[in-house]
């Protein structure tokens, strides 16, 4: 029997639906409008189509978007003094420096740089230890978006056996605390591990990222298991044209696996739903006001 396709693109419809029901609440209740500044350093295709889609569903669900594009050229100073800018404006909840910045700058240095209580990507240092502590954190959106739809298809994971492939700041380690959080028993795996797939093969969850299209094979996976798949690689398709695939070999695991997200339509829809989700919160925490119910950890 196949697996059960997990909808991400109806997860994160749903997601944004309830972002914007809380948002109105939020503008009626407390005259509040949570407010998402995203900077955009030179121009980046890939950066370029993905801001849009951010600034568009931003203002869809309610929000005010506040877009900041500067030249490739602009020094790191000028980037820093307008991130300053944006944490001492009470107008603006959530921070987003789009990613790769050009060359010439220091990654770790802007991100850091940004107010950690606006850091809706949950990039900051100070973010990452409060995770990784257990503490309350700015949690990054992929991994979130991940974490909802486990909890959703599977409820309580209490005890179960996890496996996160991929060791990245980005998703693997953030995705690794959140399974603990939920008592899982997690391992994870990457390039170095021996015996990798016999490895995978014990766990009840699955959660790739590692970059590397169709990695994962059919059986590797445990009968039953629930299989979230975050890889997005783009590998050549006939016709000279080109298709998304992911890190799973889908058309296999789904005849193993109890449950499975696709690509494209699984994790990615989730990560701007769970962007929106993350600003609303900031605005709540920033304000003293309970945390929008169901789109925290």
């Amino acid at each position: 029997m196949s697996a059960t396709i997990i909808d991400g693109k109806a997860f994160a419809a749903d997601i944004r639906s309830r972002v914007a029901e809380q948002v109105a609440a939020l503008k009626t209740d407390h005259g509040i409008t949570p407010g998402l500044a995203v900077v955009l350093v030179g121009s980046d295709a890939a950066s370029e189509v993905y801001v849009r889609s951010k600034g568009r569903m931003t203002v869809e669900v309610g929000m005010e978007s506040f877009e900041h594009r500067l030249p490739e050229e602009t020094s790191e100073a000028d980037l820093l003094a307008l991130i300053a800018q944006l944490n001492a404006d009470p107008a603006v909840h959530g921070i987003l420096v789009q990613l790769p910045l050009p060359g010439h700058m220091n990654s770790d240095a802007v991100i850091n740089a940004i107010d950690p209580t606006k850091d809706v990507d949950g990039f900051h240092i100070s973010n990452v230890g409060l995770l990784g502590t257990g503490q309350k954190a700015m949690v990054p959106c992929t991994p979130l978006g991940c974490l909802m739809m486990l909890r959703e298809h599977l409820g309580d994971m209490s005890g179960k056996e996890a496996i996160v492939i991929g060791r990245s700041n980005i998703v693997g380690k953030p995705m690794a605390h959140l399974l603990l959080g939920e008592s899982c028993t997690v391992s994870i795996a990457h390039s170095r591990t021996k015996d990798i797939a016999d490895v995978v093969r014990r766990a009840d969850i699955v959660v790739a990222a590692v970059g590397r299209p169709k990695m994962i094979k059919g059986d590797w996976i445990k009968p039953g298991a629930t299989v979230i798949d975050v890889g997005i690689n783009r590998v050549e398709a006939e016709g000279g044209k080109t298709r998304l695939v992911g890190d799973v070999d889908f058309d296999a695991a789904r005849e193993v696996a109890g449950a499975i997200t696709p690509v494209p339509g699984g994790v990615g829809p989730m990560t701007i739903a769970c962007l929106l989700a993350n600003t609303l919160t900031a605005a709540c925490r920033a304000n003293g006001l309970p945390e929008p119910e169901g789109l925290t950890v």
